[in-house]
């Protein structure tokens, strides 16, 4: 059994990125990063465009202009305006060739077919350039670069259509045991609702992680055996709740070992989440979690969470992590370090009742993660202790 340290360094030492790359439509790349330079095939804007509602001016010494017509966004009409003229022109419409500024509308008095200017004017003011954010063939955004919601939007204000992106990791969820039933049939007596795959899979989702494949198998070696072949072989990260403790119906970690599985650790001091193995092959990383949902999903944000940054090559692998005051007490039993659900607000964390690996309700309810040293034998009262900042 190695310590908590311990395992994460294992973790982050043993994954990598995957350095290959896909390609996405830009409408679904959201999450995804860059794997090389997106060159802008047009200027943006490209045409010299009106900041404002108001009128485009050709300048001349007199206060008063002529008005020859009107520029809607979107119209193709380009007038030619002498000096003295003006078009009456609206926000992201075109601005004619031959007009060096704009003044807006409220400063303007309007009589007929002329226009009176009733404050300072100056040159090209609210006209955007033609390019002002980029200029055709130029970098529009740089390889590396996190597709954000801004930056879908950019890329599809230039016309792209298609990116290619670092791709992220296949992953497969393989659930195990005989008592499992899918939610929304009828819960016979000794068994349990399964939840621990599509939380899992929510989770991933919230990180942006897509490409999963759901496997489930009861407890039967040999269907134990071919179910983790099988997810083995597609994917590039296996996540497997339960069967990976010592009971006699317990068989992931002797399929695991069958399967020629390089074991890396198997059993970490803390709670929950003792019996967590984590392992590999060849083109493949591979955790076993434990089966209680809480521990599996604490197992999950410290560790798997590692691994998943590091196949897309984050600087930042692990959560966040900050120091908070304690707004509860709270004894520890036992000398492993303890993970406790919390809220956490302001500085200060409340640590919430329910703490048993095999409850979610608590764990619904936290933001954090409170870590519980194994020295430390209680928290009290405005105690400062760390917490790890659970993703939104």
């Amino acid at each position: 059994m190695i310590s908590i340290s311990e395992a994460i360094a294992i973790v982050s030492s043993n994954s990598a990125a995957l350095h290959t790359s896909s390609i996405k439509t830009v409408e679904k790349a959201g999450g995804y990063t860059l794997f090389k330079d997106i060159s802008a095939s047009i200027n943006m804007p490209p045409f010299r465009q009106s900041a404002m509602d108001g009128y485009a001016l050709n300048l001349h010494d007199s206060l008063s202009y002529t008005l020859i017509g009107e520029v809607k966004a979107g119209d193709a009409q380009q007038f030619e305006l002498k000096p003295g003229e003006a078009v009456r022109i609206f926000t992201g419409a075109p601005v004619p060739d031959t007009a060096n500024t704009i003044v807006m509308q409220e400063k303007v008095i309007k009589q007929d077919a002329s226009i009176t200017i009733t404050a300072p004017i100056a040159l090209d003011q609210n006209i955007r350039p033609m390019g002002e954010q980029v200029r055709k063939g130029a970098v529009a955004l740089q390889k590396d670069t996190k597709l954000t919601p801004a930056a879908i939007g950019y890329l599809l204000s230039l016309g792209v259509t298609k990116v290619s992106v670092y791709k992220k990791p296949n992953i497969a969820l393989v659930t195990t045991g005989n008592e499992l039933v899918p939610p929304g049939q009828d819960l016979p007596f000794g068994k349990i609702y399964e939840s621990n795959s599509k939380m899992l899979l929510s989770a991933l989702y919230n990180l942006k992680f897509y490409d999963v494949t759901l496997y489930k198998v009861k407890d039967d070696y040999t269907k134990t055996v071919s179910t983790l072949k099988e997810a083995l072989n597609a994917n590039d990260l296996v996540l497997i709740t339960g069967g990976i403790s010592v009971g006699d119906y317990d068989f992931v970690g002797k399929a695991l070992k069958e399967l020629q599985v390089k074991e890396l650790f198997y059993k970490v001091k803390q709670k929950p989440g003792k019996p967590l193995f984590y392992g590999k092959t060849a083109t493949t990383q591979v955790f076993a979690l434990p089966g209680n949902p809480a521990a599996a999903l604490s197992c999950f944000y410290v560790y798997v969470y590692i691994a998943l940054q590091q196949f897309m090559d984050r600087a930042i692998t692990e959560l966040p992590r900050v120091k908070a005051k304690s707004l509860s007490h709270f004894e520890k039993r036992g000398d492993r370090p303890q993970f406790l659900k919390g809220i956490f607000n302001d500085g200060r964390v409340e640590i919430l009742d329910g703490q048993n690996s095999s409850m979610l309700q608590t764990f619904a309810l936290s933001n954090v993660l409170i870590v519980m040293p194994a020295e430390s034998s209680k928290i009290e009262v405005n105690d400062t202790v760390e917490v790890i900042v659970l993703p939104v």
